[in-house]
């Protein structure tokens, strides 16, 4: 229960005791409490500025007092409406529309899409320097995840991309998926921490120290196991995941980190064998295609497993590292809520400025910072900044 409670209302005892006393003359002993928490009538609050008009005696010129640099027109809405706007779209999706629909059924006070489309552009040019330091915040620190998911504008398919660490979050979009877009965003190109991701070809070609993500691999190793009858998958599946957890859990021994070192040369070697390289298919006139023979799904695993070792293990020898990419997976995953909830985007400019605006809540989120209270911040012109620094 609250104990400052907005409004009390006390009830009398009223009528006779059993024995004929009325109670009304009796003083009261203690008072037993029960609440009802709800929200306030919702209604707009209207604040009028009256700036005082003064005509000089000696010369008769006359001066004025200074509007709020937030109070331009004569007639306007406030930071929390803005803020409320921009809450309902970028935050939980909820198309313009209906955004405005909301505010008009709740407060009487239906916003035009355009409106809201200014409340959402005034976001992303505020948030500028926040992006600017949020990008060399990320570059600096020791792990990143990262992945991308497609999105659609106007039926063309383009993409969002996500940069974390465990208290930033940095979302970008782009109509590519791979080195362009790697290169636009200026995170990675230059980044030399560990960069943990799903074995996307273009992030290899960075300078960063590689990790691959586990819980792809315990998928793809389940998958070979379940529908193509490779066993030795079914097997290192198991031995990793006891590995991992026993690392988890801090009874995991050297020796029993090198009998599981063992074990996966071994199964990965029994892969190969058991998955024999496919020769060269001869084309029209006896001519090989062009281009290497196409290999089975459990040989192009196992020669992974045996070429990339390093980059699957590094968990095991670095406390740093983490054992998968679901950071990455978790921010990314409210791009696929979005597609169902609100579909794609009209623009790029749509696009990227719902992720800069995305970037900046998922950031406060990780902090612990409300988001309401920095949503608020962007119109009043005092920007509540997260700890770039951590």
């Amino acid at each position: 229960m609250s104990l400052t409670p907005d409004d009390v209302i006390q009830l009398p005892l009223s009528g006779h005791c059993a024995c004929g006393h009325s109670w009304g003359e009796v003083p009261v002993d203690q008072y037993f409490a029960r609440q009802v928490h709800d929200l306030p009538q919702p209604r707009l609050q209207v604040t009028e500025y009256q700036v005082e008009v003064k005509t000089c005696p000696c010369c008769a010129g006359q001066q004025q007092a200074d509007f709020p640099i937030h109070v331009p027109g004569q007639v306007q809405y406030g930071p929390r409406v803005y803020a409320l706007t921009v809450y309902l779209n970028t935050a939980h999706f909820i198309p313009l529309e209906r955004t405005g629909e909301i505010l008009g059924s709740v407060y009487g006070a239906k916003l035009s899409d355009g409106t809201i489309q200014s409340a959402l552009e005034r976001c992303y040019n505020t948030l500028e320097g926040f992006e600017s330091q949020l990008k060399t915040a990320l570059m600096n620190q020791a792990v990143l995840h990262t992945d991308e998911t497609g999105c659609k504008v106007s039926g063309t398919n383009h993409w969002i991309h996500v940069v974390s660490s465990a208290k930033l979050v940095y979302y970008g979009f782009h109509t590519s998926r791979g080195t362009v877009a790697i290169r636009d965003m200026n995170i990675l190109t230059d980044y030399t921490g560990y960069l943990v991701h799903d074995f996307w070809q273009p992030y290899l070609a960075l300078p960063a120290k590689h990790v691959f993500c586990n819980a792809h691999l315990l998928r793809e190793y389940r998958n070979l196991a379940e529908r193509h009858g490779q066993l030795w998958a079914g097997e290192l599946r198991t031995a990793l995941r006891e590995v991992y957890h026993q690392h988890k859990e801090g009874t995991l021994t050297l020796e029993g980190k090198a009998r599981f070192y063992t074990e996966f040369n071994a199964l990965v070697s029994r892969a190969l064998l058991e998955n024999p390289e496919q020769p060269k298919v001869l084309g029209e006139g006896g001519k090989y295609k062009k281009g290497a023979a196409k290999q089975t799904k459990g040989r192009n695993l196992a020669l992974r497993c045996q070429e990339h070792a390093l980059e699957m293990l590094s968990f095991l020898e670095d406390p740093e590292v983490p054992f998968d990419n679901n950071p990455a997976e978790q921010n990314i995953r409210m791009v696929c809520i979005k597609r169902k909830v609100s579909g794609g985007f009209r623009t790029v400019t749509g696009g990227e400025i719902f992720c800069r605006i995305r970037s900046y809540i998922a950031t406060l989120r990780k902090q612990g910072l409300r988001v309401w209270d920095g949503l608020v911040s962007l119109f009043q012109g005092d920007v509540l900044m997260p700890d770039f620094s951590c």
